[in-house]
Parts: C-alpha cells; sequence; structure tokens
C-alpha cells in the first residue's frame, strides 16, 4: 500500500485545499446519510463520520448543523450517487464519482468534458478490475502499537496500516463491506477518528511524460470544477 499512500496523499492535498468545493461536497454527503439514515449521528454512523470529516476539513459546525437540519426537511431533494468510468488521454483509467439531482445534466456535462479534452466515457463496470473500493480511516498515531492494532483489525475487516509521518496519523484500509464494523471497533476502542470514507485505489500505475501528465491533469481538474462531481480517482503515476 506505499505507492497507494502517496498517490492518495497528493490526490488528498489538492483536492481538500479547495475549501469551497470540499464543503459543498461534506453538505452532499451529510444531505445522503441524513435521508438514508436519519439525522441522529448516534444512531446513524455514516452521519456519524461525516461529521468527523467535516472537522477534520474545518468546516464550521453551525454549516454542519444547518447541513443536517435541511436534509430533514421535506424541501429537500434527495441526491444519487452515480459514478462514471472513463479514459482520459494516453490511456489513463477515470472513475468519476458524482452526486446528483438531474442526472441528465450530469452525464452531458462529463461527457462534454471528456470529448472536449480527449477522453471518452466507457460503460458501467468496465474499470470494476482496475480499482479497489477501500474503507479508509485516520487515528492520531501516538501512544499506539501498529502491529498490535493491526492484529485486531484483521478480525474486523482491516487489511492494511500506513503510518502518516507528516500528520502523525494511522491510515487504516479496510474491505468496503468492513466500514461499519472498523468504525464500531474504533469508537469501542476510544480512538479519535480524523476521518473516515471510502476510497477507490488503483491496482496498478500508468508511468506518462510531464507532458502527457498535463494533458490528464487538465481534464481531472476540469471535471473537478463541476459542482455534481465529488471525487475523481485515476491511474497515473
Amino acid at each position: 500500500m506505499g505507492r497507494a499512500f502517496e498517490y492518495r496523499k497528493a490526490r488528498k492535498m489538492k483536492r481538500w485545499g479547495q475549501m469551497a468545493k470540499t464543503f459543498t461536497r461534506i453538505g452532499k454527503d451529510i444531505v445522503m446519510a441524513v435521508k438514508s439514515g436519519g439525522p441522529d449521528p448516534d444512531s446513524n454512523g455514516r452521519l456519524r463520520a461525516i461529521i468527523q470529516n467535516a472537522k477534520a476539513a474545518n468546516m464550521p459546525k453551525e454549516n454542519v448543523d444547518r447541513a443536517i437540519k435541511k436534509a430533514s426537511s421535506k424541501e429537500q431533494e434527495d441526491y444519487k450517487e452515480i459514478v462514471y468510468e472513463a479514459y482520459a488521454p494516453h490511456g489513463i483509467a477515470l472513475v468519476i464519482e458524482t452526486a446528483t439531482d438531474n442526472h441528465n445534466r450530469t452525464v452531458a456535462n462529463v461527457r462534454s468534458y471528456l470529448n472536449k479534452l480527449g477522453g471518452s466515457l466507457g460503460t458501467q463496470g468496465m474499470l470494476d478490475f482496475m480499482f479497489d473500493r477501500k474503507s479508509v480511516f485516520r487515528i492520531p498515531a501516538d501512544g499506539i502499537d501498529q502491529e498490535e492494532l493491526e492484529l485486531e483489525l484483521i478480525d474486523v475487516g482491516g487489511d492494511d496500516i500506513e503510518l502518516d509521518d507528516e500528520a502523525n496519523q494511522y491510515i487504516i484500509y479496510g474491505e468496503f463491506t468492513a466500514f461499519g464494523s472498523i468504525q464500531k471497533f474504533l469508537e469501542e476502542k476510544g480512538y479519535d477518528i480524523k476521518q473516515a470514507e471510502f476510497e477507490r485505489i488503483p491496482n496498478d500505475y500508468k508511468e506518462l511524460t510531464d507532458e502527457e501528465v498535463a494533458d490528464v491533469e487538465k481534464l481531472i481538474e476540469r471535471i473537478e470544477e463541476d459542482d455534481d462531481v465529488q471525487m475523481v480517482y485515476h491511474n497515473m503515476k
């Protein structure tokens, strides 16, 4: 997972640095979590995790409370999670996660960005073999024995731990279906969960020239600017 961690770190530093976009993304996550599991974080583990992510992103508490209240109202439309799979220039695979209240608008926009910047929209499921979908948690590393924690996590679906030296945090990877069991384990142990989310980790990477990288990054940045887009994953080294 070493290379996966470096990939994740570089992508996240850039993505989460866009504060306004981050708040919009979290706001949509809150709506979907409340619609599916209710407004009480004590009984809604997914909402509880999103609130933790909001804190990590320095999203003001009043913004979070307002989003929860708005999501609970009948006036708030629900968002549907739709994943698009595509190829960027130079054969780079893209998985584009969106949350939208208008599928026709979203797919038209995504297709337009791809067509204009050298990419192509694919069919659902064609890139499943290229990415592993993982549950990912971050907790402070102080006072925690990594080997002991790793052994304990095996029983609840965890499969790897990385140390983020700069943040002094452990990054815990687990199976996609193990999100709830890992979250429950960490909470019961009293660990401070700084971030909890799902991610798609590439199984393999493709190395490009600087000029080719610039082509791909131009397309990714354009896609990420779209309000309906939550996250874009790729296998560019």
